[in-house]
């Protein structure tokens, strides 16, 4: 498939999705979205794909958010009705509650209001050293409604995550990273290279069992903690009734890597 505003490469079971918008800070408008709701759409249904790593094309920005400039142009009617049928809200993920294969956000810049709000949507965050974190939306009248402020007060705590919100204040990464808000920070030139890397590490587990992992703890956030753990969720089922749950504790006997098959 091909698409304008977005690249996505293919690299064995690693999914590599860029928001290719670079002269605009590869701000999201309604099409850019469309694409990366196909690609996410993708992601999910093809059997092969096991993980994904979102990030933007550029050094300067992952994403600048809602394309302001596409909203005055075109109305806020226009910028709702473009976005009603995405299955996943903003670039295709903030609102993709059902996706239990891993994301990783490579930060490559800013990640500011709609940017921040899908790095904030992923799994594990890595950041260049360059990269910055807001959610602005309040200087211009608006909201972080695609889900920022409900995922940032659950990422970090409730007044760090209210200073932010409501003073709009930009953290730069090494902030993010000693207030536990992303997981690491290496310079850009190596940004993709670490977040492959964290994929490869991904892979290196059952592919059914850190998908039953993701969708646990995630199903598991909203119950009561008796609840959840004696909860056995669907993606713990279908894990029992793989070939892989039988090939995990034979090549552990055997002394060898596992071979999964994600089935």
């Amino acid at each position: 498939m091909s698409y304008e505003f977005i690249k996505v490469e293919k690299k064995e079971h690693v999914t590599i999705i860029t928001i290719n918008r670079p002269e605009v800070m590869n701000a999201l408008h309604p099409p850019a979205s469309k694409e990366m709701d196909e690609a996410f759409n993708d992601l999910a249904a093809n059997p092969d794909a096991w993980v994904a790593i979102l990030t933007g094309a550029g050094d300067k920005a992952f994403s600048a958010g809602n394309d302001l400039k596409w909203q005055a142009q075109h109305g806020g009617e226009a910028l709702h009705r473009e976005m009603l049928g995405l299955k996943g809200g903003l670039g295709g993920i903030t609102l993709r509650f059902d996706l239990f294969k891993p994301v990783i956000a490579a930060v490559n810049g800013l990640a500011l209001g709609g940017g921040f709000e899908c790095a904030l949507a992923c799994d594990i965050i890595i950041a260049a050293e360059n990269a910055s974190f807001g959610l602005p939306e309040p200087t211009v009248g608006m909201i972080a409604g695609a889900g920022g402020v409900h995922y940032l007060p659950r990422a970090i705590p409730y007044h760090l995550a209210m200073g932010m919100m409501l003073t709009a204040r930009r953290i730069s990464a090494q902030e993010a990273l000693q207030i536990g808000l992303i997981n690491q920070v290496v310079p850009l030139e190596q940004l993709m290279s670490v977040a492959e890397g964290w994929a490869q590490k991904i892979l290196a587990c059952s592919p059914l069992a850190i998908r039953a992992s993701k969708e646990a703890t995630l199903r598991g956030l909203a119950m009561s903690l008796e609840q959840a753990a004696r909860t056995v969720f669907p993606g713990q089922i279908n894990l029992y009734q793989s070939e892989d749950f039988i090939e995990g504790p034979k090549a552990f006997a055997e002394k060898r890597k596992p071979l999964w098959k994600g089935r």
